[in-house]
């Protein structure tokens, strides 16, 4: 393992739930109702399920980003019980410290991610990551940053040049809801900046700076983003995190890469063998995308293959 350092600190950010935590799931059926809970894409069993990934994760961290000056957990009043609380170089961070009382109770990250940048104590440059995402080689902070301290921009290519109107159409009628909160963010840009980015999310960590978000939080989408706080559950009108990024790219303020899979390879849990794209692809960045088209047997698989790949116990856990 090399030993990185950067001239500015990097922190990381995660956000956590533990779905199968009997007080949660009581006080979210209560608010929500359990007709709402059918609705497979917003509210479905792979949104909240815990498959046990951020132990390892927080290992992939340990063996290949070491350099990370501070790690936020971010969590719906729950803290994973093999966490070791006594190592400073990790905080466990309550929703409620964070979001306005009129978005909660909150079951939407979307939301939750618009006021990650409020941290107390959050360092400028900081990454996001879900607790399903690794980072599976050792990697420099140069592989997130530039130089310059800009942050590098990792999307995937869609419909570009004259296809642009086509996938306007095809994301404002015919999408599923994640779609419509990318191409609602695409279009707030489009409409301050004169520039439409059809590029997609990768599914794995993003870089960010906080100045950058808050004044997007804060400042110039503070009013449309302020419509959507009161969406305890993911909803058409959402305005995904790509904003952030889209900015950076308006704003000059962040380096654009296009990726591929042997950089940032997406593994959907309801594929049979997760291992066939470790080997095929050797990703840098992999995350494991639980979704409501996977089953329990399929999240049965999750910690068997993580354990083999990162094996020995991190500073992390108790």
């Amino acid at each position: 393992m090399k030993n990185y350092t950067s001239p500015f600190d990097i922190d990381l950010v995660y956000l956590w739930v533990d779905g199968s935590d009997l007080e949660w799931i009581t006080k979210r059926e209560k608010f929500l109702g359990r007709e709402v809970l059918n609705n497979g894409e917003a509210t479905s069993k792979g949104r909240y399920t815990d498959n046990g990934e951020l132990k390892y994760s927080l290992r992939s961290v340990e063996n290949n980003i070491p350099w990370i000056h501070k790690i936020f957990i971010v969590t719906d009043g729950q803290t994973p019980k093999w966490l070791d609380l006594q190592n400073e170089k990790v905080e466990i961070v309550d929703i409620a410290q964070l979001l306005p009382q009129e978005s909660m109770p909150c079951y939407n990250s979307v939301i939750i991610e618009h006021f990650i940048w409020s941290i107390p104590g959050l360092s400028d440059h900081f990454l996001y990551a879900n607790d399903d995402m690794f980072f599976s080689k050792s990697l420099s902070p140069n592989f997130f940053f530039t130089a310059e301290g800009y942050p590098i921009v990792r999307l995937q290519r869609y419909f570009l040049g004259k296809w642009v109107n086509k996938i306007k159409k095809i994301f404002s009628l015919h999408s599923n809801i994640y779609r419509k909160t990318i191409h609602h963010a695409a279009l707030l840009i489009e409409e301050k900046f004169g520039t439409y980015f059809s590029a997609m999310p990768h599914h794995n960590v993003d870089s960010y700076l906080k100045s950058d978000y808050r004044n997007v939080a804060e400042k110039d989408f503070k009013e449309a983003i302020s419509h959507t706080l009161t969406n305890h559950v993911r909803s058409e009108n959402d305005i995904q995190r790509i904003i952030y990024l889209y900015y950076a790219l308006a704003v000059k303020r962040g380096k654009l890469r296009y990726v591929g899979r042997r950089e940032a390879c997406r593994i959907r849990l309801h594929k049979p063998d997760f291992m066939y794209f470790i080997n095929k692809y050797q990703p840098a960045l992999f995350c494991l995308n639980d979704s409501h088209h996977s089953t329990d047997e399929d999240r049965a698989r999750v910690e068997p293959f993580l354990k083999a790949l990162f094996p020995d116990k991190s500073a992390f856990e108790l």
